[in-house]
């Protein structure tokens, strides 16, 4: 299969509108949608708390992304100074100036960096940061599903070369796949991937604690996701032959493994119809 879309959607003057960030501005906007959702569902929290959680969930998630990737750059540049000579990756060490950007960003350091900022807004508004991660869990890994939508229309993110029938061939020479032969349509395979952990969790919502396993549980599944997604997919050797995402996928899961362990059982507890009745009573 083929794709010759053109990574630029359109054109504002010299700016260039590209699917890529048209579709993360759809999966943002999918996110708060939800979150008025499940506000009208009596989630407990006002209105303003949503609107300002985004505004500082979303601001601290491109800096937490783009910092991650300025770290891989400048680690891979000074384990591997060929690759950087050969233009592959970055020594912003050397060129301090170009830190600040908005190319290299990831739904992995973006999920981070957002929960970060939102789980520091909680502290300072004491506000049960479980309860709104609780909320937003399957609706964060569904906004990553349309991310990938852009991914795969970008030519980014793609896969390893492969002969299987359903490799795919980008012929555009705007996309970052162009030249690459047939590849593994990682994008895809994280599409449905994340669709199916969405359906899992939107299952759990109601019967899981609402103290923030739900979220741990999401962050569990995506990580162990990465870390083998990853060995398929093309990238600079990181830390011990692996690449950021895997190393940072093996941290997540060396964390909140053991609190998933540590909280079980997970779900709420069921009441009898003598506990119901005595409630009424």
């Amino acid at each position: 299969m083929t794709i010759s879309i053109d990574p630029v959607a359109f054109s504002i003057g010299p700016v260039d509108i590209r699917w890529y960030g048209i579709f993360i501005a759809l999966a943002i906007v999918w996110l708060v949608v939800w979150m008025l959702w499940q506000k009208k569902r009596g989630a407990e929290f006002s209105y303003d708390t949503i609107f300002t959680g985004f505004l500082v969930g979303i601001p601290s998630g491109v800096i937490i992304s783009r910092l991650l990737h300025v770290l891989d750059n400048i680690v891979v540049a000074k384990v591997h100074p060929e690759l950087a000579a050969a233009g592959q990756v970055i020594d912003y060490t050397q060129d301090p100036g170009r830190i600040i950007g908005f190319e290299g960003l990831t739904a992995y350091g973006a999920v981070l960096g957002a929960a970060l900022g939102v789980w520091i807004y909680c502290k300072i508004t004491k506000l049960d940061m479980g309860h709104v991660s609780h909320t937003i869990a399957p609706a964060i890994i569904a906004a990553q599903a349309i991310g990938r939508i852009g991914c795969t229309l970008n030519g980014c993110c793609y896969g390893v070369a492969c002969n299987l029938p359903w490799a795919i061939e980008y012929t555009n020479p705007g996309t970052e796949a162009f030249g690459a032969g047939t590849v593994h349509p990682t994008q895809i395979y994280e599409i449905i991937f994340n669709l199916i952990v969405f359906g899992v969790l939107w299952k759990l919502m109601s019967k899981v604690r609402t103290d923030g396993t739900l979220f741990l549980i999401y962050l569990a599944l995506y990580s162990a996701w990465r870390v083998g997604i990853d060995f398929i997919r093309p990238g600079n050797p990181f830390l011990f032959d692996l690449h950021q995402a895997q190393v940072i996928g093996i941290i997540v899961l060396v964390i909140t493994i053991p609190l998933l362990v540590r909280r079980w059982p997970w779900f709420k507890k069921e009441e009898t119809p003598l506990q119901q009745e005595l409630e009424v009573s």
